[in-house]
C-alpha cells in the first residue's frame, strides 16, 4: 500500500529543490534610483522626496517618501508605444515577453575604436557562427562596454550639456540589424547597457521605430553584462506597470546557468 505521508514528503522535496534559487547565480543588472542616476539630457531626473524619517513619539521608527522623474530614466524599458502608435504601451506588454534566454553579443572591441558604432548584422552573423542560431523567443543584449562609464555623465553621454541632446556619442544598434532580429530571429525584447538603442549621433530613431512597429520592447542603460555568458542565463525584465505608459522603470536581473 502506498504511504500517503512518503508520497507528501516526496513532493515537498520535490518543490523545494525547483524552487530553490543559488544567489551565486543572480546577476543583478539595474542601476539604482537617486538623484545622481543618469537621465536622458531633457528628461527630468529621478527625485526621492523625504516626508518622514525618524522616530516617532510613539517610539517606533518610520520612513515615508515621495517620488518622481522621467519613465526613461537610469535602467528603463521603452514600451513598443514609445515609438509606435498603436502598439503596447507599458502596462499591456505581457510578462512572458520581458523573461526569457539570453543572448549576448560581445561588441566591446568595435565599441572601443568607435564611440558611435552600430551593431550591425553582420556582427550578429559572425555570432551566430560562433554559438549557433539566435532561437525565436530570446532576449538580445548587446555589451558594448559602455557601464564602465556610468556616473560619468560626458563620458557615458559624450557630452554633458543640460537640456540638449544634439551632440551624443554613444554605440546603439543599426536598423538593418534590429529589423534582422525581429522578421529573421522573431526575438522577444532587446536591451544593451548604453543610453539609447539608437545610437548617439541619430536624429530619427529608426532603431526604436523598427522594434516599436514590431512590438519588441527595450532595456536601455542595463548594468553588468559583462557577468553575463554568451548563452545560457535567463533573464526577467520587470518593468513599473504604469497605465498607458511609454516606458518605466526597470527592475532586471539574470539566472545563470
Amino acid at each position: 500500500m502506498t504511504n500517503p505521508l512518503a508520497i507528501l514528503l516526496s513532493v515537498l522535496v520535490w518543490i523545494s529543490s525547483a524552487y530553490a534559487i543559488d544567489d551565486k547565480k543572480l546577476v543583478d543588472m539595474t542601476y539604482s534610483f537617486s538623484a545622481d542616476t543618469l537621465h536622458w539630457p531633457t528628461a527630468k531626473p529621478f527625485q526621492l522626496e523625504k516626508v518622514n524619517e525618524g522616530m516617532t513619539p510613539q517610539g517606533f521608527w518610520y520612513s515615508s517618501y515621495n517620488y518622481g522623474g522621467s519613465e526613461h530614466v537610469g535602467t528603463h524599458l521603452d514600451a513598443p508605444f514609445h515609438f509606435a502608435e498603436g502598439r503596447w504601451t507599458t502596462e499591456q506588454i505581457p510578462l512572458g515577453q520581458t523573461i526569457g534566454p539570453a543572448i549576448v553579443i560581445d561588441v566591446r572591441r568595435q565599441a572601443e575604436a568607435d564611440r558611435d558604432y552600430r551593431l550591425s548584422a553582420g556582427d550578429i552573423h559572425r555570432w551566430e557562427k560562433r554559438h549557433g542560431c539566435i532561437p525565436a523567443g530570446a532576449i538580445v543584449l548587446m555589451h558594448s562596454g559602455w557601464g564602465k562609464y556610468w556616473g560619468d555623465r560626458k563620458r557615458y553621454f559624450g557630452s554633458d550639456q543640460p537640456g540638449d541632446a544634439s551632440d551624443l556619442h554613444f554605440p546603439g544598434l543599426s536598423k538593418e540589424a534590429a529589423a534582422f532580429l525581429v522578421k529573421e530571429r522573431r526575438i522577444k525584447a532587446i536591451g544593451l547597457d548604453t543610453p539609447s538603442i539608437d545610437h548617439g549621433p541619430s536624429k530619427d530613431f529608426v532603431v526604436h521605430q523598427v522594434l516599436g512597429a514590431a512590438n519588441v520592447p527595450i532595456f536601455e542603460n542595463v548594468a553588468a553584462l559583462e557577468r553575463l555568458p554568451a548563452t545560457g542565463a535567463t533573464v526577467f525584465a520587470i518593468p513599473m506597470k504604469i497605465k498607458g505608459g511609454s516606458g518605466a522603470p526597470l527592475r532586471i536581473f539574470a539566472v545563470l546557468p
